[in-house]
């Protein structure tokens, strides 16, 4: 093999190893009255699907609820926290329509909690201010 051969080969196996080139991330949570820390009656359903870009430590989702026994009054991703335990807000989320999406920037530590799966997701109603509908977000594989 020549040296320029040799040389190219080891810069690209360099640049293709690099974090530059760290995957996207996917993520999901199923909405349930009955995911929620203490579980709500609510017979409403949903689903988020998030990405994280972690070069960019960027994070996009997209949405869905129906059913919600009281009006939504706010939601958030919430953690560190495992399923069954709570935690406070880390980041507010807009969801005021049945459909909704955004993105965020998250510091390190927060992309850490998000890859160990302590981060849910929480819909807060009218009728179940503690949170009416939750989700774990677990990666997708």
């Amino acid at each position: 093999m020549s040296r320029n051969a040799s040389l190219a080969a080891a810069v690209a196996l360099a640049v293709a190893s690099s974090p530059a080139f760290a995957e996207v991330q996917m993520f999901k949570g199923d909405l349930s009255g009955g995911a929620e820390t203490p579980p709500s009656a609510s017979k409403g359903v949903g689903s988020i699907a998030v990405t994280l870009d972690p070069k960019t430590r960027k994070i996009s989702w997209k949405g869905y609820f129906v059913g919600l026994e009281g009006q939504e009054l706010k939601a958030h991703f919430h953690g560190p926290a495992k399923a069954g335990e709570k935690a406070a807000p880390v980041l507010p989320v807009e969801a005021l329509e049945e459909t909704f999406q955004g993105s965020a920037t998250l510091d390190a530590k927060q992309v850490k909690q998000l890859e160990d799966g302590q981060w849910y997701f929480n819909i807060h109603s009218a009728k179940h201010p503690e949170g009416e509908l939750r989700g774990q977000l677990n990666r997708v594989r």
